[in-house]
């Protein structure tokens, strides 16, 4: 049996299998304090890990961490939701801690090895994974295995600056297509049209959603009017999707994977709002003879794909 570990800004999720993609033997899914750091994650993983490693006769431990690592060395870099992790020897505290050998990966790369393996990428040989949340993420993965695990960072489609006027870091595919900035997008517009007295149904619906404050209006929101047939809404998705379809076909036309699986809370609003444009945008800007040489599907494995992932890398050992 192994142990595969999510360490995420929210929530800390403990899985004990096989590494084959069967079901879980033993799953605990725990809240993180952020207020009690990365100390305080620890000291669950602690207490919670060492009873499912001696009541399953854990072999080997595997993470899938929020952050950028150096996974070959076992070494957290840093975490940007959490402190408390920065240079933090995760593999090796894990290793004296819970007395099992323990592997460390990104949340992104494991999920790619997740669905490589078991889930939408699972007929091919070459897959990348795009996570679209609160931010967006990206994992490649092999002939099952994880690439760049000995390099500081790798596939990091969201922070892909679309054009040349993209000079700031901070202005990247993440900043446009993830949650908060398609929100903030949408805010930004629809203070416009209020600025200018417009009166659309459209503005109306959103006004009726978050209560006349447009700075409370969430993505979620966003998407709901979006599936409920407002308009601007859509269009909204439509620009999102355009900026994060220009990145995939940019790595589509540098790397020609077989399947692209996109994941995560922003693409769950489904086919015809986040899909079907996202296509159409990947469609445009890739290389044409590279049109027709790829799969893009929606992620199959959902939320306990990172420790499904986790336990592939433990397994993989």
């Amino acid at each position: 049996m192994f142990l595969g570990i999510e360490i995420g800004g929210t929530k800390l999720q403990l899985g004990v299998g096989r590494g084959d993609g069967s079901d879980f033997v033993a799953f605990e899914r725990l809240d993180v304090n952020p207020a009690a750091g990365g100390q305080g994650i620890r000291d669950q993983i602690k207490e919670v890990g060492r009873k499912l490693v001696a009541a399953h006769s854990v072999q080997r431990a595997a993470y899938g961490f929020g952050g950028p690592i150096f996974g070959s060395r076992g070494i957290v870099q840093t975490s940007h939701q959490i402190a408390g992790w920065d240079q933090f020897p995760l593999s090796q505290w894990t290793e004296q801690e819970l007395g099992v050998p323990t592997k460390l990966g990104n949340d992104c790369d494991v999920a790619a090895l997740a669905e490589a393996s078991f889930g939408a990428g699972r007929d091919a040989h070459s897959v990348f994974y795009v996570t679209v949340g609160t931010g967006i993420g990206g994992g490649l993965v092999f002939n099952r295995k994880i690439h760049g695990t000995d390099r500081p960072a790798s596939a990091e489609i969201g922070h892909l600056r679309p054009g040349l006027d993209a000079t700031s870091y901070k202005q990247t595919i993440e900043s446009h297509a993830a949650g908060p900035g398609i929100a903030h997008a949408t805010r930004i517009r629809l203070e416009s049209m209020r600025q200018a007295g417009e009166a659309t149904r459209d503005l109306h619906d959103f006004r009726e959603r978050c209560g006349g404050n447009f700075e409370q209006l969430t993505t979620k929101a966003i998407g709901e009017a979006a599936a409920a047939g407002n308009q601007l809404a859509r269009e909204q998705y439509v620009a999102a999707t355009r900026v994060l379809g220009w990145g995939i076909a940019q790595m589509i036309t540098l790397l020609a994977p077989e399947v692209v699986v996109v994941g995560g809370g922003v693409s769950l609003v489904g086919e015809e709002i986040f899909f079907a444009p996202l296509r159409a945008a990947v469609q445009q800007y890739v290389f044409p003879p590279l049109k027709d040489s790829y799969r893009l599907v929606p992620a199959e494995l959902g939320e306990s794909v990172v420790v499904h992932g986790a336990l592939a890398l433990a397994r993989s050992e």
